[in-house]
C-alpha cells in the first residue's frame, strides 16, 4: 500500500465512529435526547420502525452534537492530514454530523452518509463505494465487523481500534495496509469510569452501626457490609449513567474531559450494558439486606436518577439534593440493621453535607473562574455567585456543629454515653476540620469532592482519629 504522504490515485475512505472519533454518534444524540426527556427513547422505538436511516435522521434533528469536542483518533487525523489523495468521510452517522465533522477537520474531500432513507453500514456501505469508485478502487479504514463487507471491495484495509481477530478476518478478504491497535485502558480505565474511589462515600452506611454501639455485633456487621456493597453498585449505575448523559458537558470541563466515556477510552455501548447490571446487582444484593432496605436504595435510585436528568440543573437545589444523598446513606444504614432512626444524626448529617455539597459547587466555579470562564455549562450558576456559596456553606457547616452540641447537652446523649460531656471536645475539633474545608477551597487547594478530599486527607483522618478516640473515652 502507497503510504499516506505519497501520492496515490486512489481515493482513502475513512470510517467515522470508532474509527475517526472512538465514539458512536448515533449513541450520542440519542442520550442528548434522553437528557432531554426520557420519554424520548420510546419515540425511537417508533422512529425505527421506518428504518435505522430514518430514525438517525429524527434524532439528528432533534439533538445538536459539539464536534469540536469529540474525543478524535489523532493517528487518524494525523494520516488524514499526511495524505494528499481523494479523502471520503464514508460513514453510517447522518450526513448532519458527518459534514459538521469534516467541516470542522478541514481534511475530507468527500462526504458519503446516511440521508434518512439509506443507512449507509455494511453491504450497503461497500457498495455506494463500488458505485462510486468500483471495485478495489478505493482504500477503506474501519474498526467493526460490519466494516469486513466493506473491506471485501477494497484494495486495502486500514484497521483501526479493533481486535487482533478483527484484522485476521479482514486480511481474508483483503491486503490490510496498515492496522492502528486499541489503546487498552484494561482494568484500570474500569475502575475510574465505575469510579470506585466514590465507594468511600458509602461508608456512611456504617455511621448508624458505630453511634449505635452494635460494633461487636456479628449480624449488623454483616447486614451493613451487605449494604455498603449494594450502595456501591448502585452508585456505580448511576454514576455510568451520568457520565453517558453528561458527554459533551464533561469534555468541557478541564478535568472531566478525561473520564473514560467522555475521552473514548470506554465504548459508550459497554457504558450502556454496564449501568443496568450494576443497577439490577445492587437491588439482589439488597433484597438480601431486607425489604425495608431495598426501599431506601430505590429511593436512593430515583433520586440519584432526578439528579441526573434534571435536578443538578437547577442552582441551589442541587446541593440540597447531593446533601439529601448522603443523608439517605445513613439512613439506609440504620434501617439495614433495623435501628431507630436517630433524629439528631440525621439533622447533623445534613447541614453537615450541605456545606460539603456547596464546597463542591464553589470548587468548580473557582476553577472556571481561573479559565475565563463566567458561568457552568448547564448548571445555573455563575462565577459572581462564589460569595454567596461560600457565606452559605461556612454557615451550614457550622449549623451541623451547633446540632451535635445541642445533641450533647440532650437526654439522648446520656442514655448512651456514660462520660458524654467528654463529647464536646468533638466541637472544637468539627469547628476547625470545617473551616480548613472552606479555607482550602478559597484557596484553590480543595479536590473536586470534598468527601473524598475529607477521606483522604491526611490531616482530616488526623481529626478523624481522634473524634474516634473522643468519642470512645465517652463510651
Amino acid at each position: 500500500m502507497t503510504t499516506a504522504g505519497q501520492h496515490d490515485d486512489i481515493p482513502l475512505c475513512v470510517d467515522l465512529d470508532g474509527t475517526l472519533i472512538r465514539s458512536d454518534l448515533l449513541i450520542e444524540s440519542a442520550l442528548g435526547l434522553a437528557r432531554r426527556n426520557p420519554l424520548n427513547v420510546l419515540r425511537c422505538g417508533f422512529w425505527l420502525l421506518r428504518g435505522k436511516a430514518a430514525m438517525k435522521r429524527e434524532i439528528a434533528a432533534r439533538s445538536e452534537i459539539d464536534v469540536s469536542l469529540l474525543p478524535y483518533d489523532e493517528r487518524v487525523v494525523e494520516l488524514l492530514r499526511a495524505s494528499s489523495r481523494h479523502r471520503v468521510l464514508c460513514t453510517a452517522s447522518d450526513r448532519k454530523y458527518a459534514e459538521a465533522v469534516a467541516a470542522h477537520l478541514g481534511v475530507f474531500d468527500e462526504v458519503l452518509a446516511s440521508d434518512g432513507e439509506r443507512n449507509l453500514a455494511g453491504a450497503d456501505k461497500a457498495q455506494a463505494l463500488v458505485e462510486r469508485f468500483g471495485r478495489r478502487g478505493f482504500d477503506y479504514a474501519g474498526n467493526a465487523v460490519a466494516d469486513i463487507e466493506v473491506w471485501r471491495q477494497a484494495r486495502s484495509a486500514i484497521v483501526v481500534n479493533a481486535s487482533e481477530d478483527l484484522a485476521r478476518r479482514a486480511s481474508a478478504v483483503t491486503a490490510v495496509g496498515q492496522a492502528l491497535p486499541r489503546s487498552s485502558g484494561g482494568a484500570g480505565t474500569w475502575i475510574t469510569a465505575l469510579r470506585l474511589h466514590q465507594w468511600l462515600k458509602n461508608f456512611l452506611v456504617f455511621l448508624p452501626l458505630l453511634a449505635s454501639h452494635r460494633l461487636f455485633q456479628p449480624d449488623a456487621v454483616l447486614l451493613s457490609v451487605l449494604a455498603f456493597v449494594s450502595f456501591g453498585l448502585c452508585a456505580s449505575g448511576v454514576y455510568v449513567l451520568n457520565d453517558l448523559l453528561d458527554l459533551e458537558a464533561d469534555r468541557s470541563h478541564p478535568r472531566k474531559r478525561l473520564r473514560p466515556f467522555a475521552a473514548g477510552a470506554v465504548p459508550l455501548a459497554s457504558g450502556l450494558l454496564a449501568a443496568p447490571a450494576l443497577t439490577l446487582a445492587a437491588f439482589a444484593l439488597a433484597l438480601a439486606v431486607g425489604a425495608e432496605f431495598a426501599l431506601v436504595l430505590f429511593g436512593y435510585w430515583l433520586l440519584t436518577l432526578a439528579y441526573s436528568f434534571r435536578l443538578k440543573r437547577i442552582a441551589m437545589l442541587d446541593t440540597v439534593v447531593l446533601a439529601a444523598l448522603y443523608t439517605v446513606r445513613i439512613i439506609a444504614g440504620t434501617v439495614a440493621i433495623h435501628s431507630a432512626l436517630s433524629f439528631w444524626l440525621l439533622a447533623f448529617s445534613m447541614f453537615l453535607f450541605l456545606s460539603l455539597a456547596l464546597v463542591k459547587r464553589y470548587t468548580e466555579l473557582r476553577s472556571l473562574m481561573q479559565l475565563g470562564r463566567s458561568r457552568t455549562d448547564g448548571r445555573g450558576y455563575e462565577v459572581d455567585d462564589l460569595g454567596l456559596i461560600a457565606s452559605l456553606g461556612g454557615s451550614s457547616g457550622y449549623l451541623a456543629v451547633l446540632v451535635l452540641a445541642l445533641y450533647i447537652n440532650s437526654s439522648a446523649s446520656e442514655a448512651l454515653y456514660r462520660h458524654p460531656q467528654v463529647l464536646w471536645l468533638l466541637c472544637p475539633l468539627l469547628l476547625y476540620w470545617i473551616s480548613r474545608v472552606w479555607f482550602k477551597a478559597h484557596r484553590g487547594l480543595m479536590d473536586d469532592d470534598p468527601v473524598v478530599f475529607a477521606l483522604t486527607d491526611y490531616v482530616s483522618r488526623i481529626v478523624l482519629a481522634l473524634c474516634a478516640v473522643v468519642a470512645t473515652v465517652a463510651i
